[in-house]
């Protein structure tokens, strides 16, 4: 998978390009991965489509030039302009796993009238989860939750008590220890937190850019995934027209490898 960069203002996109298909296809991974996170994807799609795939900023090798400035909807939609401007591209589909469904959600508000078809593997963005929405929360709260990057204790004190209360899945407390245990880590989830904080949507307008384009719109979900559930994708699968959902037997952390099988077998 072939590693690139492209300038943005103050601000630098990795991507990875792989498959030589006539159609482009934009890539949004989830949180913790990067952009190589989709090869399994890619090449069970290369004959179809180019595939773009994306470090998403505060993952991999992409940067986003003022930590303290969040990214605006408007801003993400203007830079996927130029990014396919210098790729000579028109209209494009859409694949996304977990975080990346914001920005999967983001670049169809932004621009539906050149979305294809949008491949949508447990997206975040539909159903709120409140680990994405500390941010919005006051000033005291956030200055809390920043001093975590340095002092974790006071993270896995609340994990620990919110567990013992029986308010949190075994499974989603492993994977939320597993993003914390380093301070490079903390970070990252701090200034995701803090950056991606404006990304959210309202699924009726959503709803009404994938009706009125005719955008093509698959779900995958699996069926062991405590993290983003098939009840909670109802929020924007009920208001469309026209849908296909595939509930693979698998959880959240290797979707992407069970819908890359399940490709290969049925296209």
């Amino acid at each position: 998978m072939k590693g690139l960069t492209i300038t943005f203002e103050n601000h630098v996109i990795h991507y990875h390009k792989l498959g030589n298909g006539p159609k482009a296809l934009l890539a949004f991974h989830g949180f913790g991965l990067t952009g190589e996170s989709f090869e399994p994807m890619a090449i069970a799609l290369a004959d179809e489509y180019t595939v773009y795939s994306f470090d998403l900023f505060f993952h991999g090798k992409s940067h986003w030039g003022d930590i303290n400035k969040p990214l605006k909807k408007k801003y993400w939609g203007d830079l996927i302009d130029h990014f396919t401007k210098e790729h000579d591209i028109d209209n494009f589909s859409i694949l996304a796993f977990s975080l990346g469904g914001k920005f999967a959600l983001a670049t169809l508000e932004q621009h539906p009238k050149r979305v294809d078809e949008m491949i949508m593997l447990a997206p975040d963005g539909i159903q709120t989860q409140i680990w994405y929405n500390l941010a919005t929360y006051p000033v005291a709260f956030q200055t809390y939750f920043r001093s975590m990057i340095v002092k974790p204790g006071r993270f896995f004190n609340i994990l620990d008590l919110i567990k013992r209360m029986g308010l949190l899945d075994k499974g989603i407390s492993k994977f939320a220890a597993s993003q914390m245990n380093t301070i490079k880590k903390r970070r990252r989830v701090y200034y995701s937190w803090v950056v991606f904080k404006n990304l959210t949507f309202d699924m009726h307008t959503i709803a009404r850019h994938i009706n009125e384009n005719t955008i093509e719109f698959t779900m995958y979900l699996g069926a062991f995934d405590k993290i983003i559930t098939e009840n909670g994708m109802q929020k924007l699968t009920s208001l469309l027209k026209k849908q296909k959902t595939h509930v693979l037997d698998c959880g959240h952390n290797n979707l992407i490898e069970h819908t890359a099988a399940f490709l290969d077998q049925n296209c």
